[in-house]
């Protein structure tokens, strides 16, 4: 680019870069790049259209959008994902969050009323950012939540995140499989999990962002995409005091549902996302 062009040329050609690699919504995502390296919100970048950009400002601009056409997840670049009402931090190493894995946040809320006595403990298996245990902390005071990943990018990343949310009270990070790090004695009222799920020979033609960048171990979910269900459900069904509530991929969930009633979990329900695909399986236990 030349120096001293204006900030509207900047913004075009960047869309351009973004579309030619394929990025979706160039345009959009080339505004939140050049806001991220300006300081700048969009409604400001609107208004500064036709200001020359500085040497230094383009300088910040260039190696942010030429991750973005390499296929970097947007949220990585940016550094933040907003999911729930809450903006989390994320990175590399990270799983961004999605919009479909606040169909698990939302049952969970449904299922836990605002008012209900506490503590309520809740263990979020593979917690990556933090996001789901975050969002149920945050939604309800009386929660108290065991985070826990084998891996150590995610644990860093979660615990960043519950200082910025002032949750560290309420919040214990742990690093291990499934709920091995979760002391014997500590009661688990509620097992929440978004576990990998994808299966193993379908992750390479996934779009680049994920197939390329995002954690395989935070997307492999073996053969059929079930193998982590097989192990965390029975797991989990031996420790709560009321309930299992997972995420599942797109075709799983009467697979999963059944992986509950075998460990011996009742009153199992799916729940849809906004798609309208089932992507919450959930089941209680039955302790009389």
């Amino acid at each position: 680019m030349p120096e001293h062009v204006p900030l509207v040329e900047v913004l075009t050609r960047s869309e351009r870069y973004l579309r030619e690699h394929g990025v979706p919504s160039p345009r959009y995502e080339a505004e939140l790049l050049l806001c991220k390296a300006l300081g700048m919100q969009r409604l400001q970048l609107y208004l500064a259209h036709d200001r020359p950009m500085t040497p230094a400002e383009l300088d910040a601009v260039r190696p942010l959008v030429r991750r973005r056409g390499a296929r970097e997840p947007l949220a990585w670049i940016l550094g933040e994902q907003g999911f729930h009402d809450l903006d989390l931090a994320v990175g590399e190493g990270v799983l961004v969050p999605r919009p479909d894995t606040e169909a698990l946040v939302n049952a969970f809320l449904e299922a836990v009323p605002a008012d209900e006595p506490g503590p309520i403990y809740v263990a979020d298996i593979g917690c990556g950012s933090g996001a789901i245990g975050l969002a149920v902390a945050k939604a309800r005071p009386e929660v108290r939540v065991y985070a826990v990943d084998i891996a150590e990018a995610p644990l860093a990343t979660t615990r960043r995140n519950v200082e910025s949310l002032k949750l560290g009270d309420r919040v214990a990070v742990l690093r291990g499989d499934l709920l091995g790090p979760i002391p014997a004695k500590r009661p688990i009222d509620w097992v929440l999990s978004n576990p990998p799920y994808i299966p193993s020979q379908q992750i390479d033609g996934l779009q680049p962002e994920v197939s390329r960048f995002e954690p395989r171990l935070a997307l492999d979910g073996g053969a059929d995409g079930l193998e982590v269900y097989r192990r965390l459900i029975p797991a989990a069904a031996a420790r709560v005091r009321r309930g299992v509530m997972v995420e599942v991929g797109h075709d799983q969930a009467a697979r999963v549902a059944e992986l509950f009633r075998r460990a011996g979990l009742v009153k199992v329900t799916t729940r849809a996302d906004l798609s309208g695909i089932a992507r919450v399986v959930a089941g209680h236990v039955d302790r009389a």
